[in-house]
């Protein structure tokens, strides 16, 4: 993983088995959001990556409670993640708005990319 994307991640909560962190954390980095063509690691939509019992549960956010690509997000998320874990485990994901989401959350580079 890139100093970048650490730190960018470094504001996702995980619990799971180490190893298992970057490569987790490197099939979100590959999942866009499509209305500002950036990471939803680097914009900062994850905000935790729970692995237990066969499950990957991710809790995460969009820009806008009214996103209207939050369902695209979410299906990207989940197509990576399934790609990547072992055949059985499953993926739960959970948008919330709960915390809600700040430009603050936005990776160093995304914040300079909005010209922020």
């Amino acid at each position: 993983m890139n100093d970048r994307r650490a730190v960018a991640s470094a504001r996702i909560r995980y619990e799971g088995p180490p190893e298992w962190r970057e490569p987790v954390f490197e099939a979100l980095a590959r999942v866009v959001d499509p209305e500002i063509a950036l990471s939803i690691v680097d914009v900062g939509l994850v905000y935790r990556v729970h692995l237990q019992d066969r499950v990957a549960s991710v809790l995460l956010t969009t820009t806008s409670a009214a996103c209207p690509l939050a369902g695209s997000i979410a299906d990207d998320v989940e197509t990576e993640l399934m790609q990547l874990l072992p055949a059985g485990w499953a993926v739960d994901l959970e948008l919330t708005w709960e915390p809600e989401w700040t430009p603050e959350r936005m990776s160093a580079d995304a914040r300079k990319f909005m010209g922020w």
